[in-house]
């Protein structure tokens, strides 16, 4: 899937809600970060804020070029959660609102493993179980069935790979968290930035939109149903 970053910038709810990942990763100056799925930069310049070395990964060639513009003083690199490796063992990982698109969920942990110090934490939010659970119900009235785009695991499922991977999970939490789009067009305006994935037509978008109105559109902007996973996990030093 290829992204339009400056359109991404637009989506600000992306990062604005991430910056409790930021607190729960609480950086401290003089470490060294990896900020996985880093996008167009603003929460990995939020973490350098507290003095840490930060490197911004992303698949992206757009979103990089994007974050290098935006934020020229950080490192930011082209590379795949699931087949990245640093220079020299980060004390953490950092990742908000990237692994659910990563569909290898096992090769992401191990790429993360690999690139901590043992001892070194891992805080990531994603989307988990049931996330936009509404919304695709009306990707399945009109596709027929939802296309295999994003991974949603439970506290349980997410938890388990990350032990397989050699991380111990010290924190875990799922939640719900309505997120608003602003705007008569905030539903298409979604379909069209987070949902190119699901190869929709423009007429398929527009019916989407049309079946979900009733559900989703409230005072004038539109309430996705987001559920979002949050963990925090820890290389175990025999990992």
């Amino acid at each position: 899937m290829k992204w339009d970053a400056q359109q991404y910038q637009k989506h600000s709810f992306v990062w604005q809600l991430g910056e409790g990942v930021v607190e729960m990763l609480a950086p401290q100056a003089g470490e060294l970060i990896v900020d996985l799925g880093c996008g167009s930069g603003q929460l990995t310049a939020r973490i350098a804020e507290s003095g840490a070395r930060v490197i911004g990964i992303d698949r992206s060639t757009e979103m990089i070029a994007q974050a290098r513009a935006n934020f020229p003083a950080i490192d930011f690199r082209v590379a795949d959660a699931t087949d990245f490796r640093v220079d020299e063992p980060a004390d953490a990982v950092f990742s908000n609102a990237v692994l659910h698109w990563v569909r290898d969920a096992g090769a992401a942990i191990s790429c993360v493993a690999s690139a901590l110090k043992p001892g070194g934490r891992f805080a990531l939010e994603m989307g988990g179980r049931g996330n936009t659970r509404t919304l695709l119900e009306g990707v399945r009235e009109v596709l027929g069935r939802v296309p295999e785009v994003w991974f949603y695991p439970s506290i349980a499922e997410y938890s388990a790979l990350l032990e397989q991977g050699g991380l111990e999970v010290r924190f875990a939490t799922l939640f719900d968290r309505p997120t608003v789009i602003e705007g008569e067009n905030g539903m298409d305006d979604w379909l069209k930035m987070f949902g190119g994935a699901l190869g929709l037509s423009d007429r398929e978008r527009g019916e989407i939109v049309r079946r979900l109105r009733g559900r989703m559109f409230r005072d004038g902007n539109w309430v996705i149903d987001y559920r979002r996973l949050r963990v925090v996990a820890v290389r175990r030093a025999d990992g």
